[in-house]
Protein backbone atom coordinates (compact mmCIF):
# COMPACT_ATOMS: atom_id res chain seq x y z
CA UNK A 1 0.00 0.00 0.00
CA UNK A 2 1.09 3.51 -0.61
CA UNK A 3 1.87 5.85 2.22
CA UNK A 4 -1.14 8.10 2.77
CA UNK A 5 1.09 10.87 4.06
CA UNK A 6 2.39 11.29 0.50
CA UNK A 7 -1.07 11.64 -0.96
CA UNK A 8 -2.42 14.94 -2.06
CA UNK A 9 -4.69 16.28 0.72
CA UNK A 10 -8.36 16.01 -0.11
CA UNK A 11 -10.83 18.70 0.83
CA UNK A 12 -12.61 18.10 4.12
CA UNK A 13 -16.34 17.43 4.16
CA UNK A 14 -18.04 20.75 4.98
CA UNK A 15 -19.29 20.87 8.55
CA UNK A 16 -22.67 22.15 7.42
CA UNK A 17 -23.14 19.22 5.07
CA UNK A 18 -22.17 16.79 7.81
CA UNK A 19 -24.50 18.30 10.38
CA UNK A 20 -27.41 18.23 7.94
CA UNK A 21 -27.17 14.55 7.13
CA UNK A 22 -29.88 12.54 8.95
CA UNK A 23 -27.70 9.55 9.83
CA UNK A 24 -24.59 11.39 10.94
CA UNK A 25 -23.09 10.65 14.34
CA UNK A 26 -19.77 12.43 13.88
CA UNK A 27 -18.57 14.42 16.85
CA UNK A 28 -16.05 16.98 15.65
CA UNK A 29 -13.12 16.07 17.84
CA UNK A 30 -10.48 18.77 17.88
CA UNK A 31 -7.85 17.84 15.30
CA UNK A 32 -9.90 14.90 14.00
CA UNK A 33 -12.38 16.65 11.70
CA UNK A 34 -11.50 16.82 8.03
CA UNK A 35 -9.98 14.37 5.61
CA UNK A 36 -9.49 10.69 6.51
CA UNK A 37 -5.72 11.28 6.55
CA UNK A 38 -6.15 14.08 9.11
CA UNK A 39 -8.44 11.89 11.21
CA UNK A 40 -5.88 9.10 11.16
CA UNK A 41 -3.07 11.46 12.15
CA UNK A 42 -5.08 12.77 15.10
CA UNK A 43 -6.05 9.24 16.13
CA UNK A 44 -2.45 7.99 16.12
CA UNK A 45 -1.42 11.04 18.19
CA UNK A 46 -4.12 10.20 20.71
CA UNK A 47 -2.98 6.56 20.83
CA UNK A 48 0.52 7.67 21.79
CA UNK A 49 -0.95 9.38 24.87
CA UNK A 50 -3.30 6.54 25.79
CA UNK A 51 -2.73 4.15 28.74
CA UNK A 52 -2.87 1.10 26.47
CA UNK A 53 0.09 -1.27 26.40
CA UNK A 54 2.74 -0.34 23.85
CA UNK A 55 2.16 -3.39 21.64
CA UNK A 56 -1.59 -2.66 21.65
CA UNK A 57 -1.01 0.96 20.61
CA UNK A 58 1.25 -0.17 17.77
CA UNK A 59 -1.27 -2.77 16.58
CA UNK A 60 -4.20 -0.32 16.67
CA UNK A 61 -2.21 2.27 14.74
CA UNK A 62 -1.11 -0.28 12.13
CA UNK A 63 -4.64 -1.59 11.55
CA UNK A 64 -6.19 1.89 11.48
CA UNK A 65 -3.62 3.04 8.94
CA UNK A 66 -4.29 0.00 6.75
CA UNK A 67 -8.02 0.71 6.86
CA UNK A 68 -7.68 4.38 5.93
CA UNK A 69 -5.21 3.60 3.13
CA UNK A 70 -7.61 0.97 1.79
CA UNK A 71 -10.47 3.50 1.90
CA UNK A 72 -8.49 6.13 0.02
CA UNK A 73 -7.30 3.69 -2.63
CA UNK A 74 -10.91 2.76 -3.38
CA UNK A 75 -12.49 6.22 -3.52
CA UNK A 76 -11.51 9.42 -1.76
CA UNK A 77 -15.01 10.87 -1.62
CA UNK A 78 -16.47 7.61 -0.32
CA UNK A 79 -13.68 7.52 2.27
CA UNK A 80 -14.75 10.91 3.60
CA UNK A 81 -18.39 9.84 3.74
CA UNK A 82 -17.34 6.73 5.70
CA UNK A 83 -16.28 9.09 8.49
CA UNK A 84 -19.46 11.15 8.36
CA UNK A 85 -22.33 8.73 7.86
CA UNK A 86 -23.32 5.72 9.94
CA UNK A 87 -24.51 3.61 7.02
CA UNK A 88 -21.46 4.45 4.90
CA UNK A 89 -19.28 3.55 7.88
CA UNK A 90 -20.88 0.11 8.25
CA UNK A 91 -20.76 -0.66 4.52
CA UNK A 92 -17.11 0.42 4.28
CA UNK A 93 -15.97 -1.67 7.22
CA UNK A 94 -17.89 -4.70 5.97
CA UNK A 95 -16.12 -4.36 2.63
CA UNK A 96 -12.80 -3.97 4.47
CA UNK A 97 -13.52 -7.20 6.33
CA UNK A 98 -14.10 -8.96 2.99
CA UNK A 99 -10.85 -7.52 1.65
CA UNK A 100 -8.95 -8.86 4.66
CA UNK A 101 -10.45 -12.31 4.11
CA UNK A 102 -9.49 -12.15 0.42
CA UNK A 103 -5.89 -11.66 1.55
CA UNK A 104 -6.23 -14.98 3.42
CA UNK A 105 -5.74 -13.44 6.86
CA UNK A 106 -6.50 -15.73 9.78
CA UNK A 107 -9.87 -15.13 11.51
CA UNK A 108 -8.09 -13.88 14.64
CA UNK A 109 -6.16 -11.34 12.53
CA UNK A 110 -9.34 -10.15 10.84
CA UNK A 111 -11.04 -9.67 14.20
CA UNK A 112 -8.01 -7.83 15.59
CA UNK A 113 -8.14 -5.38 12.67
CA UNK A 114 -11.87 -4.83 13.18
CA UNK A 115 -11.31 -4.12 16.89
CA UNK A 116 -8.82 -1.39 15.98
CA UNK A 117 -11.25 0.10 13.45
CA UNK A 118 -13.92 0.13 16.17
CA UNK A 119 -11.57 2.17 18.34
CA UNK A 120 -10.87 4.57 15.48
CA UNK A 121 -14.57 5.23 14.97
CA UNK A 122 -15.15 5.70 18.68
CA UNK A 123 -12.41 8.33 18.59
CA UNK A 124 -14.25 10.37 15.97
CA UNK A 125 -17.54 9.90 17.82
CA UNK A 126 -19.39 7.88 15.20
CA UNK A 127 -19.53 4.72 17.31
CA UNK A 128 -18.42 1.18 16.54
CA UNK A 129 -19.47 -0.14 13.11
CA UNK A 130 -22.14 -2.82 12.91
CA UNK A 131 -19.95 -5.54 11.44
CA UNK A 132 -20.04 -9.25 12.17
CA UNK A 133 -16.84 -10.78 13.53
CA UNK A 134 -15.22 -13.91 12.19
CA UNK A 135 -16.37 -17.01 14.00
CA UNK A 136 -13.55 -18.69 15.88
CA UNK A 137 -13.33 -22.35 16.75
CA UNK A 138 -14.23 -22.98 20.38
CA UNK A 139 -11.12 -24.25 22.14
CA UNK A 140 -10.05 -24.43 25.74
CA UNK A 141 -7.81 -21.64 27.09
CA UNK A 142 -4.12 -22.42 26.74
CA UNK A 143 -2.62 -24.32 29.65
CA UNK A 144 0.81 -25.75 30.41
CA UNK A 145 1.54 -29.45 30.21
CA UNK A 146 2.78 -31.35 33.23
CA UNK A 147 6.31 -31.29 31.79
CA UNK A 148 6.20 -27.53 31.21
CA UNK A 149 4.90 -26.87 34.70
CA UNK A 150 7.66 -29.01 36.17
CA UNK A 151 10.29 -27.17 34.12
CA UNK A 152 8.91 -23.85 35.35
CA UNK A 153 9.18 -24.75 39.03
CA UNK A 154 12.67 -26.12 38.47
CA UNK A 155 13.63 -22.82 36.85
CA UNK A 156 12.38 -21.00 39.95
CA UNK A 157 14.38 -23.39 42.12
CA UNK A 158 17.54 -22.63 40.13
CA UNK A 159 16.99 -18.89 40.64
CA UNK A 160 16.87 -19.60 44.40
CA UNK A 161 14.39 -16.81 45.10
CA UNK A 162 11.60 -17.90 47.48
CA UNK A 163 9.43 -15.06 46.21
CA UNK A 164 9.51 -16.49 42.67
CA UNK A 165 8.33 -19.90 43.85
CA UNK A 166 5.61 -18.22 45.89
CA UNK A 167 4.35 -16.37 42.80
CA UNK A 168 4.17 -19.60 40.81
CA UNK A 169 2.37 -21.33 43.66
CA UNK A 170 -0.28 -18.63 43.96
CA UNK A 171 -0.96 -18.46 40.22
CA UNK A 172 -0.48 -22.07 39.06
CA UNK A 173 -1.34 -24.06 42.20
CA UNK A 174 -4.05 -21.84 43.70
CA UNK A 175 -5.39 -20.21 40.53
CA UNK A 176 -5.24 -16.61 41.69
CA UNK A 177 -5.50 -13.79 39.18
CA UNK A 178 -2.33 -11.72 38.98
CA UNK A 179 -4.15 -8.71 40.47
CA UNK A 180 -5.33 -10.85 43.40
CA UNK A 181 -1.79 -12.04 44.10
CA UNK A 182 -0.51 -8.46 44.08
CA UNK A 183 -3.04 -7.43 46.73
CA UNK A 184 -2.17 -10.16 49.24
CA UNK A 185 -0.82 -9.33 52.68
CA UNK A 186 1.19 -11.76 54.82
CA UNK A 187 -1.83 -12.34 57.05
CA UNK A 188 -3.96 -13.45 54.10
CA UNK A 189 -1.99 -16.70 53.79
CA UNK A 190 -1.92 -19.38 56.47
CA UNK A 191 0.04 -22.63 56.21
CA UNK A 192 0.90 -25.50 58.51
CA UNK A 193 2.42 -28.91 57.94
CA UNK A 194 -0.94 -30.42 57.02
CA UNK A 195 -3.15 -27.65 55.65
CA UNK A 196 -3.20 -24.11 54.40
CA UNK A 197 -5.32 -21.50 52.70
CA UNK A 198 -5.16 -18.12 50.99
CA UNK A 199 -7.83 -15.48 51.51
CA UNK A 200 -8.61 -13.39 48.45
CA UNK A 201 -10.28 -10.35 49.95
CA UNK A 202 -11.19 -8.55 46.75
CA UNK A 203 -11.56 -10.85 43.77
CA UNK A 204 -13.25 -10.02 40.49
CA UNK A 205 -16.47 -8.14 41.15
CA UNK A 206 -15.16 -7.34 44.64
CA UNK A 207 -16.10 -10.87 45.76
CA UNK A 208 -14.01 -12.57 48.45
CA UNK A 209 -13.11 -16.25 48.43
CA UNK A 210 -10.86 -18.67 50.28
CA UNK A 211 -8.70 -21.13 48.34
CA UNK A 212 -7.11 -24.16 50.06
CA UNK A 213 -3.40 -24.72 49.48
CA UNK A 214 -2.01 -28.10 48.56
CA UNK A 215 1.26 -29.62 49.71
CA UNK A 216 3.42 -28.08 46.96
CA UNK A 217 1.89 -24.63 47.36
CA UNK A 218 2.40 -24.70 51.13
CA UNK A 219 6.03 -25.69 50.67
CA UNK A 220 6.58 -22.80 48.23
CA UNK A 221 4.97 -20.19 50.49
CA UNK A 222 6.36 -21.35 53.84
CA UNK A 223 9.82 -19.69 53.54
CA UNK A 224 8.28 -16.24 53.02
CA UNK A 225 5.80 -16.67 55.86
CA UNK A 226 8.40 -17.97 58.28
CA UNK A 227 10.54 -14.86 57.82
CA UNK A 228 7.68 -12.40 58.04
CA UNK A 229 5.04 -14.01 60.25
CA UNK A 230 5.19 -11.04 62.65
CA UNK A 231 4.08 -8.66 59.86
CA UNK A 232 0.51 -9.74 59.04
CA UNK A 233 -0.47 -6.42 57.44
CA UNK A 234 2.68 -6.17 55.29
CA UNK A 235 2.51 -7.03 51.57
CA UNK A 236 3.24 -10.69 50.83
CA UNK A 237 5.09 -10.22 47.54
CA UNK A 238 7.74 -7.51 47.74
CA UNK A 239 10.64 -6.14 45.72
CA UNK A 240 14.28 -5.65 46.81
CA UNK A 241 13.40 -2.54 48.82
CA UNK A 242 10.41 -4.09 50.52
CA UNK A 243 7.85 -2.39 48.27
CA UNK A 244 4.72 -4.27 47.24
CA UNK A 245 5.05 -5.83 43.81
CA UNK A 246 2.46 -4.50 41.39
CA UNK A 247 0.86 -6.44 38.54
CA UNK A 248 3.52 -5.37 36.04
CA UNK A 249 6.37 -6.44 38.33
CA UNK A 250 4.82 -9.84 38.95
CA UNK A 251 4.28 -10.29 35.22
CA UNK A 252 7.97 -9.59 34.60
CA UNK A 253 8.94 -12.27 37.12
CA UNK A 254 6.61 -14.79 35.48
CA UNK A 255 7.91 -14.09 31.98
CA UNK A 256 11.52 -14.26 33.14
CA UNK A 257 10.89 -17.68 34.68
CA UNK A 258 9.19 -18.80 31.48
CA UNK A 259 12.19 -17.73 29.42
CA UNK A 260 14.53 -19.59 31.76
CA UNK A 261 12.38 -22.72 31.48
CA UNK A 262 11.93 -22.39 27.71
CA UNK A 263 8.16 -21.97 28.08
CA UNK A 264 6.10 -19.22 26.45
CA UNK A 265 4.30 -17.83 29.44
CA UNK A 266 2.03 -15.25 31.02
CA UNK A 267 0.28 -15.03 34.37
CA UNK A 268 -3.04 -15.82 32.66
CA UNK A 269 -1.64 -19.08 31.32
CA UNK A 270 -0.69 -20.13 34.86
CA UNK A 271 -4.22 -19.48 36.11
CA UNK A 272 -5.64 -21.30 33.08
CA UNK A 273 -3.36 -24.22 33.93
CA UNK A 274 -4.79 -24.44 37.47
CA UNK A 275 -8.40 -24.47 36.26
CA UNK A 276 -7.68 -26.86 33.37
CA UNK A 277 -6.01 -29.41 35.64
CA UNK A 278 -8.99 -29.37 38.01
CA UNK A 279 -11.58 -29.71 35.25
CA UNK A 280 -9.71 -32.45 33.42
CA UNK A 281 -9.15 -34.42 36.60
CA UNK A 282 -12.92 -34.77 36.88
CA UNK A 283 -13.63 -32.25 39.63
CA UNK A 284 -17.17 -30.92 39.87
CA UNK A 285 -17.56 -27.79 37.75
CA UNK A 286 -19.37 -25.93 40.57
CA UNK A 287 -16.46 -26.58 42.91
CA UNK A 288 -13.92 -25.47 40.31
CA UNK A 289 -15.89 -22.27 39.62
CA UNK A 290 -15.87 -21.50 43.35
CA UNK A 291 -12.13 -22.05 43.67
CA UNK A 292 -11.38 -19.97 40.56
CA UNK A 293 -13.75 -17.16 41.49
CA UNK A 294 -15.81 -17.53 38.31
CA UNK A 295 -19.18 -15.80 38.42
CA UNK A 296 -20.56 -17.97 35.61
CA UNK A 297 -20.34 -21.74 35.21
CA UNK A 298 -20.08 -21.21 31.46
CA UNK A 299 -16.69 -19.61 32.04
CA UNK A 300 -15.54 -22.73 33.87
CA UNK A 301 -16.99 -25.11 31.30
CA UNK A 302 -14.79 -23.57 28.60
CA UNK A 303 -11.85 -25.39 30.18
CA UNK A 304 -13.43 -28.72 29.23
CA UNK A 305 -13.37 -27.82 25.53
CA UNK A 306 -10.87 -29.66 23.32
CA UNK A 307 -7.44 -28.17 22.79
CA UNK A 308 -5.56 -28.18 19.48
CA UNK A 309 -3.52 -31.06 20.88
CA UNK A 310 -6.72 -33.00 21.65
CA UNK A 311 -7.93 -32.56 18.09
CA UNK A 312 -4.60 -33.61 16.61
CA UNK A 313 -4.51 -36.70 18.85
CA UNK A 314 -8.07 -37.64 17.87
CA UNK A 315 -7.26 -37.50 14.16
CA UNK A 316 -4.05 -39.43 14.70
CA UNK A 317 -5.96 -42.14 16.57
CA UNK A 318 -8.34 -42.46 13.62
CA UNK A 319 -5.48 -43.34 11.27
CA UNK A 320 -5.11 -46.68 9.55
CA UNK A 321 -1.92 -48.73 9.39
CA UNK A 322 -1.39 -49.96 5.82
Amino acid sequence: MSDISSRRPRPAVPAAAIAGHPSVGLRLVEGAAGSPAAILEAYVARLERSPLAEHTRRAYARHARAFVEWLLERDGEAAELAFADGFARDFAVRDFRSALKDRRLAPTSVNAALTAVDDLYRFVGLGAPQVRRERLAAVAPRALSEEQLRALFRAAERRARPRDRAILALLALAGLRISEAAQLDVGDVAVSARKGQVLVRRGKGDVARTVPLGTEARAALAPILERREAQPTAPLLVGPSGERLNVRSIDRVVRALGELAGVELSAHVLRHTFVTRLVRSGQDVVLVAELAGHRSLETTRRYALPTEEDRAAAVEAAGVAY
